[in-house]
């Protein structure tokens, strides 16, 4: 077998194509990898590709370092893995990168105004679920990073699922539930905020248990930042079930926390994840950039085969000139 060959294995449910170009050093138990590939400044080859996929799949989240990017090259990046979507569908972009959105540090001041209502849970979200179909999956990258604080932590919604009581997951199966963006409890929304979501507006609903099509995995989608409400209960019934559930998902073992360094890149299937950015940065002086792509994602279906459905805007679709 030559060196450039891929061996097939079955693990977890899905095939795992085992490294041959590509180093891959798990970092816990459930979640995470740091990836030693080429210089992804440059094109990849199919193989390199392939592997990088597995391994999104297997760890859900991968990281790269020392790969300092330009706006370009970040965006021909993502595109040998899918499809661009505009940077953000309500927030806007970079100007003359229309597929690149800012994750700047004090971007949520122009948003929100007033003290937050702090929960285990606060500030965890899945990218943009407000849309019938989500980003498939994100990848971010690290540009002006402070020298501690800033980090940013994921968790694996596949096993936070899996470890569910059998009656529990047996009833979330049948769950569907509300998203859409809302400044965070105890804050107030901004004008400028209320207009980008009065011309731009987003709220669909999705099963609360999503099936991944590659893996066939179940994974528990409920994104605490933008999941309002479960379809069906009542607002008391509804409020104990997501805080169970959103507690849950942020149990330390399902979760990864990422230290950022200048040149680094995150990359995450958002279907099976959620991430958080905790709130340490606040309290320094040090400026924090990132800048992030999203990949056009499929409508999510529910264990009991049912699609998501949109209750206001229009499907994320892949960023061409003109859609901006």
């Amino acid at each position: 077998m030559s060196s450039a060959q891929t061996v097939p294995a079955v693990a977890n449910g899905f095939t795992d194509l085992q490294p041959r170009h590509i180093a891959v050093h798990p970092l816990t138990g459930h979640i995470g990898a740091e990836i030693e590939a080429p210089d992804l400044s440059r094109p990849l080859a199919p193989e390199v590709v392939d592997e990088i996929r597995s391994a999104l799949l297997k760890w859900k989240v991968v990281f790269f370092r020392n790969q300092p990017l330009s706006h370009a090259e970040h965006v021909a990046l993502a595109s040998v893995f899918g499809a661009p979507t505009i940077g953000h569908p309500v927030f806007g972009f970079v100007e003359g990168h229309p597929q690149v959105y800012s994750i700047a540090r004090d971007r949520f001041t122009a948003r929100h105004t007033g003290e937050p209502l702090i929960r285990p849970w606060t500030g965890w979200h899945t990218d943009v679920t407000a849309a019938v179909n989500p980003p498939a999956a994100s990848i971010l990258r690290g540009v002006v990073i402070p020298p501690y604080g800033g980090d940013t932590f994921w968790t694996n919604l596949a096993v936070a699922y899996a470890v569910l009581s059998p009656t529990l997951r047996s009833f979330v199966d049948t769950l569907r539930g509300i998203h859409a963006f809302s400044p965070p409890e105890g804050q107030s929304a901004t004008d400028a905020f209320r207009e980008k979501n009065r011309r731009r507006p987003l709220v669909s609903e999705h099963p609360l248990v999503r099936v991944i099509p590659e893996t066939g995995e179940r994974v528990l989608f409920v994104s605490p930042s933008f999941l309002k409400s479960i379809t069906g209960l009542s607002p008391r019934e509804s409020q104990q079930i997501l805080e169970l559930l959103f507690e849950h998902i942020t149990r330390p073992e399902f979760t990864v926390r990422f230290r950022w360094r200048e040149g680094s890149i995150a990359f995450w299937d958002n279907r099976a994840t959620a991430h958080l950015a905790p709130r340490d940065i606040y309290a320094l002086d040090f400026d924090r950039q990132l800048y992030r792509i999203t990949l056009k994602g499929d409508v999510p279906v529910g264990v009991d085969g049912r699609p998501s459905t949109s209750i206001e805007g229009e499907p994320l679709d892949a960023f061409t000139a003109g859609t901006a």
